[in-house]
Order: C-alpha cells, then sequence, then structure tokens
C-alpha cells in the first residue's frame, strides 16, 4: 500500500523505516512545557491562548490548535513523521500542535472519539495535528486580532497578544519616533523607541491573577524580570550599520544569523546583563508599512521551550506585515481625527464674549465620537448700543462638508452682524449666500438680538426649532416665532417678531439634535425639554434662576440611550438687561455749542451715579468725540452714557465713514482727538450701522 504524506511540505523518502503508529494517528507530547494550572497530569506547551484573549479563533487554535483534515486520498491514518528538527524523538508534532481553546471556540480542534466508546476524548489527550494547518490557522487568528484594532495601541496590544504566549514567550516592539505620517519624509535621523514589550508569567513567578479563568497563565506584563533581556528603550540606527540593512531587507531573520547577531545588539542595547537565547530562539522582524519601515519586533522563546523552526520565519513575516500596515492606517486614522477635532474647535467660538446685561453659557456635543465634526454652530456677536447678537444653526450632514459650509455661513452672519443689518436681513443674505455654495446646501439657522436698555429681543427663524424661554418664576414658554423656511432655499422672505426679554429670565437656543431622534419627533422634545427647564427652575425658587452652566447640565441629561442620532449645539442667555436709572441719552444738535452741552449733561450725569472722579477724562473724551460727529453730520447726533460695571459713552451720527486713528504731525491744528480716546479709555471702538455710525469708548470706575 502506498503510504501518502501527512503535510504539505513534500514527500518524504519512503527508505527510513516508520516507527510504530498509534491507530488514532500521530500523537503530540509535551516536552519541556510550562506546567498549566488545573490540569493535573498534562503540560501546557506556548501555544496555550492566554486567559483574557477574546478572539475566539486565536483562543482556540492560536498559533495551532485544529486537527488537520483526513488523507486526501482515505484510508491510512497519519505516520509519525521521523525526529528531526523541530520535532522531538518519539514522534511528537512541532511546537504549534496543541491548543487550549475554550469550548464555545469555532475553530478549536474537535475531539477525535474514542474508537471504543465513541466518545469525545478528555481534555489534554494527544491527538493527530498536522504542522502546516496549525499554523495557517493561526496566522488568521491573529491577524483578525491584530486587524480589530483602530489606534496605535490597540494594534500593537493586539499583535503582543496574539504572539505571546502562543508563539513566542517573549516580544519586543520597537516603534520609530516619531511615526511618520502618510508620504511626508521625515527628517533627522532614524530613532527606534521601545512601545511595549510583552512576556509569558508563570503561576510560580508570582502571585495568582485573581481575573485569570483558570488556564494557568498571568495577565501580560510590560516589565521583565529575571532572565528576561533587558533592553533600551532608544536606539539611534545607524546609517549603513548591521540594523538598517536588516530593516531594509524586510524579510525576519533567526538571531543566529550573521545579520541578527551584529543588528540585535544594535537594537537591544549593549548592557553586559543581556542575554538573548541561543540558536534559533529569537527571531528579528523588521515592521514595513506601506511605503517604508516603521520598526521592528523581537519573538524570543526560553530554552525549555522548542525552538523556532523555518516555517515560523513565515508566521513572523506575516504577523509583521499585518501589524505595520495596521500601524501606518492608525497613524492616518489619528492624524485625520486631529484635523476633523482642529476644524470643529476652529469653527466654533472658543471662548463666549461678556456682553453688557446678559450673560452667556454654551455645549456642543458631536453625534460620536467617530464622527466629530458636523454642522452644528452656535455664536454671540456683541453689537452697537450694548446689544448682543445670538446665533445657532445646523448644516445637513456630519461630515467635513458640512463643516466647512457651516464655517463659511458662520463667518459671513458675523460680518452681516458687523453691519448692524436686522435679523430677518441677516437671514436673507445667508440664503444668497447658501445659494452661491451649491444647490443642495441646506442650513437652518435663528437670529436673535437682544437690547439690554430695552429689554426686548428680535428673532427671526429659517426652518429651525423655536427657542425655550425660562421664565425667573419658573415658568418655560416655547417662543412662537414663524418658522420660515431653511436657509438655501431661495426665494423665501424671512419675517422677524420682537418680544419682551424681562430681567432674569433665560433664552435657550439649540439644535434639533437636542429634541429629535428616532425614538421621539421634535415637537415631543420640545415638549421634553420645556418640562426639564421648569422642573430645573423649581429647584432654585421663584425669585433665583437656576445657574446657567448647571442648567445646560440639565438640558443635556434629558437625553437617554438612543437620543443622540445628531450634533448638539447650545446656546444659553441670560438676560439682566440696564437699569433705565443706569441709562442716560440725549440728542444733540450738530451745531457749534453742541460739545459744550455735551460735557454738562455728562457731568450731571456722573454727579448724579456718584462717579466725580471721572468727570474729568468724561468731559475730555466726550467734547472730542461730539466734536467729530458734529463736523460732519447733518442730522442729530446721539449721546448716551450706560453705567454697568463699566462707564460707556456712545456718541452716534449719520456719517458712514469710520473714524482711523493716525499720528497727527507737530504743524496738524487737527486729528488728536482719537489718539487721546485710545490713551485713556480702557477702550474704544467704531461701528457702522445701517443709519450711520456709533464711536464709543469705556472707562473703568470703582463703583
Amino acid at each position: 500500500m502506498t503510504e501518502h504524506p501527512t503535510s504539505h511540505e513534500g514527500r518524504r523518502p519512503a527508505a527510513r523505516p516508520a516507527a510504530p503508529a498509534d491507530p488514532r494517528g500521530a500523537l503530540r507530547r509535551a516536552s519541556g512545557a510550562f506546567p498549566v494550572q488545573g490540569r493535573p497530569g498534562a503540560a501546557s506547551t506556548g501555544a496555550t491562548a492566554s486567559a483574557d484573549d477574546a478572539d475566539p479563533g486565536l483562543r482556540g487554535s492560536a498559533a495551532s490548535g485544529a486537527p488537520q483534515p483526513a488523507p486526501e486520498h482515505g484510508g491510512a491514518a497519519p505516520v509519525p513523521a521521523p525526529a528531526g528538527p523541530g520535532r522531538e524523538a518519539g514522534g511528537s508534532a512541532p511546537e504549534h500542535a496543541l491548543s487550549d481553546a475554550g469550548p464555545d471556540d469555532p475553530h478549536r480542534p474537535r475531539p477525535v472519539p474514542d474508537r471504543r466508546s465513541g466518545q469525545p476524548r478528555p481534555p489534554g489527550t494527544p491527538v493527530a495535528m498536522r504542522r502546516d494547518g496549525d499554523r495557517l490557522r493561526f496566522v488568521g487568528a491573529a491577524t483578525r486580532r491584530i486587524a480589530r484594532g483602530i489606534d496605535l495601541d490597540e494594534i500593537v496590544m493586539g499583535l503582543c497578544r496574539a504572539s505571546v504566549p502562543t508563539f513566542s514567550d517573549v516580544i519586543l516592539v520597537y516603534l520609530r519616533d516619531p511615526l511618520p505620517v502618510g508620504d511626508e519624509r521625515p527628517t533627522g535621523p532614524v530613532v527606534l523607541r521601545l512601545r511595549r514589550t510583552d512576556r509569558l508569567r508563570l503561576i510560580d513567578e508570582g502571585a495568582e491573577d485573581p481575573d485569570s479563568d483558570g488556564g494557568g497563565l498571568l495577565t501580560m506584563t510590560a516589565a521583565t524580570n529575571q532572565g528576561d533581556p533587558v533592553t533600551a528603550e532608544l536606539c539611534e540606527v545607524r546609517t549603513g550599520g548591521a540594523l538598517a540593512e536588516v530593516l531594509r531587507g524586510v524579510r525576519p531573520v533567526f538571531a543566529d544569523s550573521p545579520a541578527a547577531l551584529a543588528a540585535l545588539p544594535e537594537l537591544l542595547g549593549d548592557d553586559p546583563d543581556l542575554a538573548l537565547p541561543t540558536g534559533q530562539r529569537a527571531i528579528l522582524a523588521p515592521l514595513r508599512g506601506r511605503r517604508r519601515v516603521i520598526g521592528a519586533a523581537v519573538f524570543l522563546r526560553r530554552p525549555e521551550r522548542p525552538a523556532f523552526e523555518a516555517d515560523d520565519l513565515l508566521v513572523a513575516g506575516q504577523l509583521a506585515t499585518h501589524s505595520a500596515l495596521g500601524i501606518d492606517k492608525a497613524v492616518l486614522y489619528g492624524r485625520e481625527a486631529y484635523i476633523a477635532d482642529e476644524l470643529q474647535r476652529t469653527m466654533l467660538p472658543e471662548t463666549l464674549p461678556r456682553p453688557t446685561g446678559v450673560r452667556l453659557a454654551s455645549r456642543y456635543l458631536p453625534a460620536a465620537e467617530t464622527a466629530r465634526v458636523g454642522g452644528d454652530w452656535y455664536d454671540a456677536i456683541p453689537l452697537p448700543g450694548s446689544r448682543v447678537a445670538l446665533v445657532v444653526g445646523d448644516v445637513m450632514g456630519h461630515s467635513m462638508t458640512s463643516a466647512a459650509i457651516m464655517g463659511q455661513l458662520r463667518t459671513t452672519a458675523q460680518t452681516l452682524a458687523g453691519l448692524d443689518l436686522p435679523p430677518q436681513e441677516v437671514l436673507h443674505h445667508l440664503d444668497e449666500q447658501a445659494q452661491r455654495l451649491g444647490s443642495d446646501r441646506m442650513a437652518t439657522c435663528l437670529y436673535a438680538v437682544y437690547d439690554p436698555v430695552s429689554h426686548r429681543i428680535t428673532i427671526a427663524n429659517a426652518g429651525h426649532p423655536p427657542p425655550v424661554l425660562l421664565h425667573l418664576g419658573g415658568r418655560a414658554e416655547v417662543l412662537r416665532v414663524p418658522p420660515g423656511a431653511p436657509i438655501g432655499v431661495g426665494g423665501v422672505d424671512f419675517e422677524a417678531v420682537e418680544l419682551d426679554a424681562p430681567a432674569g429670565a433665560t433664552l435657550l437656543l439649540y439644535t434639533d439634535g437636542l429634541v429629535e431622534s428616532r425614538l421621539r419627533d421634535v415637537w415631543t422634545g420640545i415638549e421634553q425639554l420645556r418640562e426639564r427647564l421648569a422642573a430645573t427652575a423649581q429647584l432654585t425658587g421663584p425669585d433665583h434662576p437656576p445657574p446657567l452652566e448647571a442648567l445646560c447640565d440639565e438640558v443635556l441629561d434629558m437625553l437617554g440611550p438612543g437620543d443622540r442620532d445628531d450634533d448638539i449645539a447650545l446656546l444659553a442667555a441670560r438676560f439682566d438687561g440696564i437699569a433705565p436709572s443706569d441709562v442716560a441719552y440725549w440728542l444733540l444738535d450738530p451745531e457749534d455749542a453742541a460739545p459744550g452741552r455735551a460735557r454738562r449733561l455728562a457731568r450731571s450725569a456722573l454727579a448724579r451715579w456718584g462717579l466725580e472722579e471721572l468727570t474729568d477724562s468724561v468731559e475730555l473724551l466726550v467734547s472730542e468725540v461730539v466734536t467729530n460727529a458734529v463736523r460732519y453730520a447733518s442730522r442729530p447726533v446721539t449721546l448716551r452714557l450706560l453705567r454697568t460695571d463699566v462707564l460707556r459713552c456712545e456718541v452716534g451720527d449719520d456719517v458712514p465713514q469710520l473714524p482711523r486713528l493716525r499720528q497727527a504731525r507737530a504743524t496738524d491744528e487737527g486729528g488728536r482727538g482719537l489718539y487721546l480716546v485710545n490713551r485713556l479709555a480702557r477702550r474704544w471702538g467704531a461701528t457702522r450701522l445701517s443709519t450711520g455710525k456709533v464711536v464709543w469708548f469705556e472707562l473703568s470706575h470703582a463703583n
């Protein structure tokens, strides 16, 4: 009868007589193995999977543990191969032949039934194995585990946990520092940093791991113990050196090869205590990404374990290749996530302003960690006359394109707000801008202008959810604002409404991600938001509004599981207003006597407020600003003083040209008014209005 080969390595010569064969197949005997807890009388090899390995394929046959198919031509049972490299005397199978798989592992070797009883053999009973199939199963399970990682640490850990203890007892992973990203060309010398080192620990080497499942192994650790190699953390790859040549060759090499004998000391360091295993018990595998070598991995086996075989170089190469490609992708993903975060951060206000008469708080939550950029935005823009524009908007989508369109619309809104246009005009121009960006660029937006002097707010809406006003007594009201059409539709008029904004009330602007999800419609969510605001206000009593920051947190806490389908932008404004007793307002005819009258009026207001210490500075600056306004104005000039935490003076006229600060020459008769304002005022500025401009300045006071 013709004997068929038992492996895929080719047929072996039949001249050598075969050892007596077990009728059930070749038996795998454990030699030089580590003891396994809970298996008296049995021995474990490095093929035992880690106790915390979650990959069924890796746990079941990580390096080896699956039975080979029956002989191709049937009939004859496998015959033990003669002793040779990687095999032990007595017909034992190679290193990757035994597996300690879990019972539910789909890749675990099925127990061979006993011929007499027909029942599966007890765990630990040697079974017939074939070397090539075991390696293939291990590589498949290991690469699946490595591929599960998204970031750099997960991929490196996947490589370590897949290799130890199944393939090696110790692994050292070195990566370039810094890691190159994409096609960029690193400058300077190539430096490798020890990223991670994992090793096998036995029960008798330390305390038992309480989280172990009884597999006989403790958790992997980055520390080395006595007998493990002590390595340097950093290694500079010398140009033309032995390590550079091995890395350039890409292929894994045994430690006893001439190239590795010179390369390993360069990589691991010249520590005299360093003792590498002798023979073929170490493999140096370069990690090559898509375009360049990004590191190296060193696989080590202890002396009591069988040495690596020639086919193990192929296994190490596969592990290194999959890990390097995964690291390349993880670095690219990290760079893209960083760019997305920076883009979103720069698109939104870094800090909110502190306008007079209103306090602000905001929140932004992305839809998910994997989609950290979107089209939601909010903004607060100071306007002339101590007013403030409150804006919230939502561009369709959660992509970089949506974020870019959002940035353009937000910039346009800021520019239009600087022109002091009415809210409905701002939305009209935003609609035109969205149409210029593309026919499918749609967004919703709500634009509101709050005046702390008149305690009024003007709101225009473009298809956005209505705002909610929380009154001081605890009543939450959904404001009736004409919904309008979304921005980008075109040819639609927007309507603005003017409403009361009493002191102590809180206006909440938000995007639809807060109130709409797959579990509820938008109006149900708005009603839940209104009830949540009312309930929160009851906790602080009828005379004290809830703190803004705590109120924002309470609003976000209303989101339950499954409610985060969209980005969320939230802007809360507490209306403090400015009391009428703190406002002084006059109209001045554009005549030569106007500066003198302005000085007298300002002096009288300061005396009434008890700010006489500011009289000289205010009279001088008011005189200069009013003089410039009267010189060119054709209509009455407005003068307004506001007493808040600072003293603010505003002078308005009907001339749109803004004044510019310039350095007057010694022979000039004028041109020094704004220079004095710039030197004496705490802050100053000029804002163009639809009817002219306003020049303002602020002075600090002790009251």
